[in-house]
């Protein structure tokens, strides 16, 4: 019996052998047919993608990550055809050989040829399997980890780029806030980082960029990162925004990823966005600008910067590439001019550039004099200021929580330029003119008054640290809060803002009488403001550190409606006439620094 267990395992071997050897030879005219089916399905298969690849050609489809897979694919299957062309001529000359009509010659030959034709069906079945599955020919290429933004020459950014630069490489850094006044140059900063920095080698997988603005919309912002992350649309789309933040947070919690959000205007919550946590990202960080630093603390910030004005140095450097330096060497003169019109922009890069391009085409000294009288008297007439400048920086104006703190910035207008205003003397105009009338008790409206300028403050509308207790406001910033006062430049004369001139003359107050607030400042004026037309809707009337002696007669029976008047710094005023007692809407008298 131990012999013939083996015999058996041999002659079962060999069986099977002998089997598969006769099914190739028998079967082959049958496998011949089978081949050449496949083969004509294979061809049209081929043909459908080709049509595919060629609309999208035409369609000037970008390059796409699948196109060299279909290229492989197109060659295989042609040198397949023609592979399959060799052995179906064969076959039908192998068929047509046999003896006595029913047994082939040479059965080696034959054996061999249906073995050939099998292996060719399977390998024509596998290219077909594979055709099918393109049914989109290409997909998009993964797009580049950073996507950088056309930029031109920046100035006056290299310090604040290092500074950003080293607080992205501090691990214990995660979040950044960028803020500062509008037109200050943040988002040319961010871009700057996003170039610069990102797009050479580092250790994050992703950088988005994302403009935020206002209303914020979760959903953009989604979308926005979806496709960042080369997302197929098809995916998303029509989902819901909870299976988008799931979808998101999927993708971004196994990467180190950059968020960049450009002109954020308050809180944003990241996790609503699909963001996660940046505690629980080694690597990951996000970046923000805002105009307001109460931004910076709602999103929870670890490291805050202010974006600077630039420095004058750096401003006249802006301001010579915007106008040229054909323009400022063209005449000895125009270059001191430019010097003046440089200080009147205060180091705003959005005033600079604005009006840099609007000096380029002033070649005289007398268009570039004319140019700066008009830049002092009414800058919002002056070419782009109106149209490009104040609608910008007007964006912070219309973001102020209401009208109460709308009133209390235009305000601060009535000061000079570049004048230290004291808190306490600005809350006490304000209570003046009824700003903060409904407080009965004066220290609550002063505590409320308090918390107005620190809002401001805040939103980079006046200068200075919270905590002190003056404050001042921007000459660009004042200029576009009188622009506004005067209802955006419809009423020249509504607030009126003079200081350092020698003599007021009779006709120039005539043009006052529809002033609704007049300010005086080392000014003096003789006895035309008495001589003037009614002021029947002057409300506030500033006259400061003027010298006067006296005030002229019938003054205040022009101005029946006078709620807030500020004769302090005058030293030598001694008396007022007895007239101001008609004064009956008068809430607010300052005699400060005088004799009376």
């Amino acid at each position: 019996m131990d012999c013939v267990s083996p015999i058996l395992d041999v002659a079962t071997r060999l069986w099977d052998c002998t089997a598969k050897r006769v099914v190739y030879i028998r079967e082959l005219e049958k496998n011949l047919n089978s081949l050449e089916r496949l083969t004509k399905e294979l061809s049209n298969l081929r043909t459908d993608v080709m049509d595919k690849v060629e609309r999208e050609e035409e369609e000037e489809v970008p390059q796409r990550r699948r196109k060299n897979e279909v290229g492989r694919w197109l060659s295989a299957v042609q040198a397949m055809e023609e592979e399959v062309e060799e052995i179906l001529q064969n076959g039908r000359q192998e068929i047509q050989q046999k003896c006595l009509g029913t047994c082939p010659k040479n059965c080696r030959s034959r054996y061999r040829l249906g073995k050939t034709v099998t292996e060719k069906i399977n390998a024509v079945t596998e290219l077909t399997d594979k055709g099918r599955h393109f049914d989109v020919v290409t997909d998009r290429l993964p797009r580049a980890p950073v996507d950088e933004w056309p930029m031109g020459k920046t100035v006056g950014l290299d310090l604040m780029f290092e500074k950003v630069r080293r607080c992205l490489e501090d691990e214990q850094v995660r979040s950044i806030g960028l803020y500062g006044i509008g037109g200050v140059g943040k988002t040319t900063l961010l871009m700057k980082i996003n170039n610069e920095y990102f797009g050479r080698s580092n250790d994050f997988d992703v950088v988005i960029w994302v403009v935020v603005s206002k209303p914020i919309s979760i959903e953009k912002i989604q979308e926005v990162i979806l496709k960042k992350l080369s997302t197929p649309e098809h995916n998303w789309k029509s989902r819901s925004k909870e299976e988008k933040t799931a979808e998101i947070f999927k993708l971004l919690k196994a990467k180190n990823f950059v968020i960049l959000l450009d002109d954020m205007w308050e809180r944003l919550d990241l996790l609503e966005v699909g963001i996660p946590h940046l505690s629980d990202q080694t690597k990951s960080r996000v970046v923000i600008t805002t105009r307001s630093e109460r931004v910076c603390d709602e999103m929870e910030v670890q490291k805050r910067m202010r974006v600077e004005c630039l420095t004058p140095g750096e401003a006249f450097s802006l301001f010579r590439d915007k106008v040229g330096e054909n323009i400022l060497n063209s005449h000895p003169e125009i270059k001191r001019l430019a010097k003046i019109v440089v200080e009147e922009c205060k180091g705003l890069p959005l005033a600079l550039i604005v009006i840099g391009r609007s000096m380029a085409s002033r070649k005289t000294p007398r268009q570039w004099e004319q140019a700066i009288q008009d830049l002092k008297s009414y800058p919002a007439e002056f070419s782009g200021m109106g149209d490009q400048v104040f609608p910008i920086l007007k964006f912070s104006y219309d973001h102020l929580d209401n009208d109460t703190i709308k009133s209390c910035f235009l305000y601060c207008s009535i000061f000079p330029e570049d004048h230290e205003i004291r808190n306490k003397e600005l809350i006490d105009l304000w209570i003046g003119e009824g700003f903060l009338d409904k407080f009965a008790d004066i220290h609550k409206a002063h505590n409320q008054g308090d918390e107005i300028i620190r809002s401001l403050k805040l939103a980079c509308l006046l200068e200075g640290d919270v905590s002190e207790d003056t404050c001042k406001m921007h000459d660009v910033i004042r200029d576009m809060a009188l622009w506004l006062s005067c209802e955006s430049g419809k009423e020249k004369h509504k607030s009126l803002v003079v200081e350092d001139v020698e003599l007021i003359e009779a006709y120039e107050i005539v043009k006052w009488e529809e002033a609704q607030r007049i300010s005086l400042w080392d000014s003096n004026i003789n006895e035309g403001l008495s001589l003037s037309p009614c002021f029947l809707n002057l409300r506030t009337l500033i006259l400061r550190n003027s010298s006067m002696h006296s005030l002229p007669i019938g003054l205040f029976r022009s101005m029946p409606a006078i709620r807030v008047l500020d004769l302090s710094g005058n030293g030598g005023l001694a008396e007022l006439p007895l007239e101001i007692c008609r004064l009956e809407s008068l809430e607010y008298l300052n005699l400060s620094y005088t004799d009376v």
